[in-house]
């Protein structure tokens, strides 16, 4: 059941003549009151011929024309409309089970509180099957103007305890940060103009996909501005940006002039405030002594800090933060992964807008690996190779997996909700992303010997997943994988471990995918070796040496035997 209250109005006659009317497509049938504030004595002109709306109107607004005469500040804004509606596969109710829910409303936004006989006046009005209209009047019998703070989050309170007493659907509670639905003049006006979108949508949209290629708040804006977009922002004597507001253009006024949304009405999370905490923090510097292999691609940068995201789970802070930043990640992607891609990643990107928020305030700080990672891929100008792109793709998979687990532990109906919507596209993405790099490595298999053996070091690394992983259609791949890693230098058993330990496989749908993407990742290196990190781990504690330094003499890498070697040695 769904109630939307409506911006608040001045013309009671007005709204009356649309409940009681045929309605724009001539839907409305039957209209009459099925409650209200005094039902003894109320016209109805759906079920009184000699009764009028005019007289209608008149009878509700008596307290409005009362307090005009006597505060002489005229009310101009006393009419509360709310439409409630039930879910299509919703049962019909009776007009006695509308008045009681309609009763249930008022009282719970406040209207009209148990037991108080200086109330609002107020009627509900059926002309439909499957919803009422509750117009109120906001001016008590005592003149007085009722308190109607906060009146949405308890209306839909009341609406989820109705769902129940009646059988009706069920749907999430709210959280108070959802974004503004649009309302009906917006969409006609969409409709109208053609577009696809209500502004404030198109906008949204433009502001999530500008984020990733900023690092302040003046930068987005100066971005938002270079998209074509009209921005405003508002500025303090000291030339100090304190808010922004930007417009759709060919979105004008009746009056030709542009229309202008304030970021904080466009989306909850994209106020001026939260918008420089996201993106004006210092990213982490590296350590000198860090090991550093062959030159890191930004889609392998982006693969290695979505592994920041799970060692900051323990703090919900931390954690909120860095999902907001893994939104930030996909968005990413979708602007830089192949045309092909792109439908699947646009719709994750929309989903998980929803999930990017809750109202656990983010320390944004813990996140700066993640963001960076963001900013680094959508200023690449080079793409990804097809290995690259369906291990990232399968590491978003995973990281959306975590968050949605998150929202869930903490009851964040929503944002659980949304993390699956995205979940299932981004899956079908990183399914389309794997095929051709399954196909390039299932025709380079290893030989049924080598496979015999990196078939062992599966069951001994990963023993109670090893039966569907070794029957998997994508294990003849996997080898292939392992059988490189190994060239490479690095031991298969110690691979599929790490990899099992990195991502939990009782969940996985393809657990032999799920290695081939994250094991290729980890081996595009060669093995380090021992005494060089040895060595490099004694420097970060002992003092330069003042004098000449002597090289060392041991080879950089120590060759481990392949699979068939291995086999032979046996």
């Amino acid at each position: 059941m769904i109630a939307a209250i409506k911006p608040a109005g001045s013309n009671t006659r007005g709204l009356l003549a649309y409940l009681y009317g045929p309605g724009r497509h001539d839907e409305h049938t039957d209209p009459h009151i099925v409650a209200g504030f005094a039902m003894l004595g109320m016209p109805d002109p759906g079920r009184d011929p000699d009764a009028t709306l005019t007289e209608l109107a008149r009878h509700l607004d008596k307290p409005v024309h009362l307090r005009n005469s006597e505060f002489g500040k005229k009310v101009t804004d006393h009419v509360w409309h709310c439409p409630v509606r039930t879910a299509p596969e919703d049962r019909r109710l009776s007009d006695t089970e509308w008045a009681d829910i309609a009763q249930r409303i008022v009282e719970a936004a406040g209207i009209a509180p148990p037991g108080d006989d200086l109330a609002c006046r107020w009627i509900a009005v059926r002309h439909a099957d499957d919803h009422i209209h509750i117009l109120a009047i906001t001016v008590r019998e005592d003149g007085r103007r009722p308190r109607l703070h906060d009146s949405g989050i308890r209306v839909g309170d009341a609406c989820r305890q109705i769902e129940t007493d009646y059988g009706l659907r069920r749907l999430k509670k709210g959280d108070r940060t959802a974004g503004r639905r649009p309302t009906q003049a917006e969409m006609h006006k969409a409709q109208r103009l053609g577009w696809d979108q209500t502004s404030r949508d198109w906008l949204q949209d433009r502001i999530r996909a500008a984020i990733p290629h900023a690092s302040s708040a003046e930068e987005l804006l100066a971005y938002l501005e270079a998209m074509g977009i009209a921005v405003k922002p508002r500025r303090g004597p000291s030339g100090d940006l304190l808010g922004y507001a930007v417009g759709r253009p060919g979105d004008l006024n009746k009056d030709g002039e542009q229309i202008f949304h304030p970021g904080g009405k466009i989306a909850p999370d994209l106020t001026l405030p939260k918008l420089k905490a996201r993106l004006e923090t210092t990213a982490p510097e590296e350590h000198p002594t860090a090991r550093r292999d062959q030159p890191a691609t930004p889609w392998h940068q982006a693969i290695d800090a979505l592994d920041t995201l799970h060692q900051g789970m323990a703090d919900d802070t931390h954690t909120q933060a860095h999902i907001t930043a893994l939104g930030d990640l996909i968005e990413a992607t979708a602007q830089k992964a192949p045309a092909h891609l792109h439908a699947e990643l646009r719709a994750a990107s929309r989903a998980f807008a929803r999930a990017q928020r809750s109202q656990i305030r983010a320390e944004n700080q813990a996140a700066t690996t993640l963001r960076k990672a963001a900013r680094d891929l959508v200023h690449t100008a080079t793409g990804p190779d097809a290995s690259a792109l369906a291990t990232l793709l399968a590491a978003l998979v995973w990281a959306t997996i975590v968050a949605a687990r998150w929202h869930e532990a903490k009851n964040h109906a929503h944002q659980t909700e949304a993390a699956r919507q995205t979940l299932h596209h981004l899956q079908a993405a990183a399914d389309q992303a794997l095929t051709p790099v399954l196909s390039c490595l299932a025709v380079r298999q290893p030989s049924n010997q080598a496979s015999r053996t990196l078939a062992h070091d599966v069951r001994a690394a990963v023993p109670d997943h090893a039966d569907h992983i070794l029957t998997d259609p994508a294990w003849p791949a996997l080898a292939t994988v392992l059988a490189d890693a190994e060239a490479g230098g690095h031991k298969p058993h110690q691979l599929l471990k790490e990899a099992a330990a990195q991502r939990e496989l009782t969940t996985a749908r393809q657990p032999a995918r799920v290695l081939i993407t994250r094991i290729q990742h980890t081996s595009r290196n060669p093995a380090p070796n021992p005494r060089a990190e040895a060595a490099r781990s004694r420097s970060t504690m002992a003092p330069a040496p003042s004098g000449p330094q002597v090289r060392n003499p041991l080879p950089a890498t120590t060759p481990t035997a392949s699979a068939d070697q291995r086999r032979r040695h046996r």
